[in-house]
């Protein structure tokens, strides 16, 4: 591989003007594409083998026309101290906006308080529900703004108005903060390579890698239901490795400078060696994000192949577009530990031979492996502490901030109607197979209502052909509530026992019952997502190290530095903890997907520092140095780029925690921290460490697995032969000319 990748390297340096049109070209017709295109939605969130997607089909099926999938929103109405919402002229200003908004073009439906029982029992709030035939993010605005506009007249009345639901639900907006992201990372790389125009060189590839990948995804966003969100994590993760892959080529190339090679042999080495250790990351981090499909959730599935995508253009970029601009830049990138004269170079050098931070920390680690071990141990497992008391759910308007209106609607129906109120349970009553449906839907209710924890259950609305009846429930706790989760499971069981009886299903569906089901079906695929991941980026970077005990060394340490990543997501967004520094409006479960998309990230992407370094400790290791000197060896050259590339990841990331979605700003905090303890703590410390107590025996591999193995050579030891023979072709030819 080495030697196809040092072939590819001298090929984009020397045709640098075929390979920079080639990307331009990928670059215009992506943004073309998806100029062209609708806009993205909100991906249809489906949950194929659950009771609540299974409800939920019924419904569609039994109901046709009913808009199941359509956005709803509950205009609600508090009437201004001492007076009530039956007051005459505070009703007849909640009927002038019913009236307004059942003129909605898009409206189907508009439910009048008055009429339908949306009123509370002291008369103070009072709610009007809307239904649209489309889903929320793909309402025109100007259904949004009458649903707004309705609101406002309302308010003129003297009544305090706020508005629910998923009709006001927009794009995501990430903040001016990933723009500071961005801003660190171009100071990290311009201190790391010494030159504006070095560092400018991975911050450019890495801009046109993820703008050819977000554009794709814009472009395809319709035709494969790609929601909202799917660009950003993409342009999140996308961005961070695009810049970090670059970052590793651009500083290798600098080191064969350094070493006297000629510019297009210096980048054939550079995309030869730095440019394997690339693509085996990019392969443990594509594994993971693809791996994601194994959930059965398709709008995961669908993030984690998007994301994957632009994982694997920023490999392609790193490997032909870095040394195709490296061609173009010339001489003004210069040799490592030589700055541009902006940046103080030209001046003479003091203690050329001083060993650098690199050096010394890993001479200290090599002297104290056991300390420094279990200090990074303990140290990770008490801030992984807080991970056993993990709660999972699904965002509601309760967990928006409370300077938005759906948050203010919110707290105004668990006021007036109580908490459960902004959870009900829908039951589907499936008597198609029964003698007597009717009897069935009463003897279904009658046994809800005997539940606990029930504050109402309406009676039962069957269907045209009177097979099907759904069934509406108001618990008595909110939503994300342990006593809600109960009676779900209540319900069940309560079902089970009627369909032995009279072979009538009861389902059980709704936000609250499919958020349930969502959490179960995570916990359910954790173990063997992590089976599956784990075992084959295993079986991958045996391949890569050569060896049992490394591999399994960089699983378990990856295995901490989650577990402490979830233990500060937990202190943050569920205990509250620095929440005021972290935006954190509203402490509440975390979000049912965050622990499985968080794994698979944080995997690859400390696959990545787990190869960049090691290949280097191990290429020294390969040319005969002793395993403490090779460790030492490895730190001198890469822990200084290690470093700025993971604070330029860290950086990126808490660049989303800006976001307006609570999904991107958690998984942009995880990500950030997680990757602060993999690279800091992990890959730093307790992979010296442990290398230095296992000597020579880390690099053990059995001789049968050693001669079955193909030789991917990322040590790049190829490369010498291969300009040994070119150094005596040249010598051959000077003989010949002589």
């Amino acid at each position: 591989m080495a030697t196809f990748l040092y072939r590819l390297g001298r090929f984009s340096f020397r045709k640098r003007h075929v390979v920079a049109l080639f990307w331009v070209a990928l670059l215009a017709l992506a943004g073309a594409g998806a100029a062209g295109a609708p806009a993205a939605g909100n991906s249809s969130f489906s949950i194929p083998g659950t009771e609540a997607q299974k409800a939920f089909d019924l419904l569609d099926e039994r109901f046709p026309g009913a808009s199941a999938d359509g956005a709803t929103a509950r205009v609600v109405f508090k009437a201004p101290d001492g007076q009530k919402m039956t007051d005459p002229g505070n009703k007849a200003a909640v009927q002038d906006t019913v009236d307004e908004l059942s003129g909605g073009a898009e409206v189907t439906q508009v439910t009048d308080p008055y009429q339908g029982g949306g009123v509370s029992q002291d008369g103070t709030v009072a709610y009007a529900s809307v239904t649209y035939e489309v889903p929320g993010m793909e309402l025109e605005e100007s259904s949004r703004e009458a649903l707004k506009a309705a609101a406002e007249d309302a308010r003129d009345s003297g009544l305090t108005v706020e508005i629910g639901g998923d009709a006001l639900q927009a794009v995501p907006e990430t903040g001016s903060a990933e723009i500071i992201g961005i801003g660190v990372a171009a100071v990290v790389l311009v201190i790391t390579l010494g030159s504006l125009l070095a560092a400018g060189l991975p911050l450019l590839t890495a801009i046109v890698g993820v703008g050819i990948g977000v554009a794709t995804i814009t472009a395809l966003a319709s035709t494969l239901d790609l929601g909202s969100t799917t660009s950003i994590l993409a342009s999140m993760i996308g961005l961070a490795v695009g810049i970090d892959y670059a970052l590793f080529v651009v500083s290798r190339y600098r080191a064969e400078l350094a070493e006297g090679r000629e510019r297009e042999e210096a980048a054939g080495r550079a995309v030869g060696t730095a440019g394997s250790a690339v693509v085996f990351a990019g392969l443990t981090v594509v594994i993971a994000l693809v791996g994601l499909s194994v959930v059965n959730i398709p709008m995961l599935t669908k993030m984690g192949i998007a994301a994957a995508g632009t994982v694997a253009v920023a490999v392609l970029i790193a490997l032909t577009l870095i040394p195709a601009m490296l061609g173009y830049a010339g001489r003004r990138v210069r040799p490592a530990g030589e700055k541009s004269k902006l940046l103080g170079g030209g001046r003479a050098k003091d203690k050329a031979d001083k060993p650098n931070m690199g050096t010394r920390w890993a001479s200290f680690v090599v002297r104290r492996p056991l300390a420094v071990l279990l200090l990074g141990v303990v140290g990770l497992g008490a801030a992984a502490v807080p991970a056993g008391s993990l709660e999972l759910g699904l965002p509601d308007d309760g967990s928006q901030p409370t300077s938005t209106t759906q948050r203010r609607a919110y707290d105004l129906l668990s006021e007036g109607f109580g908490p459960g109120f902004n959870g009900p349970l829908v039951v589907v009553v499936d008597a198609q197979g029964s003698d007597d449906p009717q009897a069935v839907f009463q003897q279904a209710g009658d046994e809800i209502k005997a539940l606990g924890n029930v504050v109402n259950v309406a009676p039962a609305a069957p269907n045209k052909a009177g097979d099907t009846a759904t069934i509406a429930v108001i618990p008595d706790a909110k939503p994300s509530s342990a006593a809600t989760e109960d009676l779900v499971h209540d319900i069940r069981a309560a079902g089970a026992d009627i369909k032995d009886g009279t072979g009538a299903e009861v389902l059980v569906t709704g936000a609250t019952a499919m958020n349930i089901d969502v959490s179960q079906k995570l916990n359910d695929a954790l173990v063997p997502y992590l089976v599956l991941v784990v075992g084959l980026a295993f079986l991958l970077l045996i391949v890569v190290f050569r060896s049992i005990l490394v591999p399994l060394k960089a699983a378990l340490g990856f295995l901490l530095s989650v577990l402490a990543a979830l233990g500060a997501v937990v202190a943050v967004y569920q205990w509250g903890w620095l929440s005021g520094l972290m935006g954190v409006e509203e402490t509440g479960p975390i979000m049912s997907m965050m622990p499985i998309f968080m794994v698979g990230v944080v995997f690859g992407l400390a696959m990545d520092y787990e190869v960049f370094l090691v290949t280097r400790i191990r290429e020294a290791h390969v040319h005969g140095e002793k395993p403490a000197q090779a460790v030492v060896t490895g730190f001198r050259y890469s822990a200084r780029v290690v470093t700025a590339a993971a604070v330029i990841m860290i950086a990126v990331f808490s660049g989303f925690i800006g976001s307006s979605d609570s999904m991107v700003k958690m998984i942009g905090f995880g990500l950030a921290i997680a990757v602060l303890f993999d690279a800091f703590v992990v890959r730093m410390a307790i992979v010296p460490a442990v290398l230095a107590l296992l000597g020579a025996k880390a690099w053990w591999l059995p001789k049968w697995m050693d001669r079955a193995l193909p030789n991917v050579d990322v040590e790049g030891e190829s490369l010498a032969a291969h300009a040994g023979a070119a150094d005596k072709d040249d010598e051959d030819k000077e003989l010949v000319r002589a």
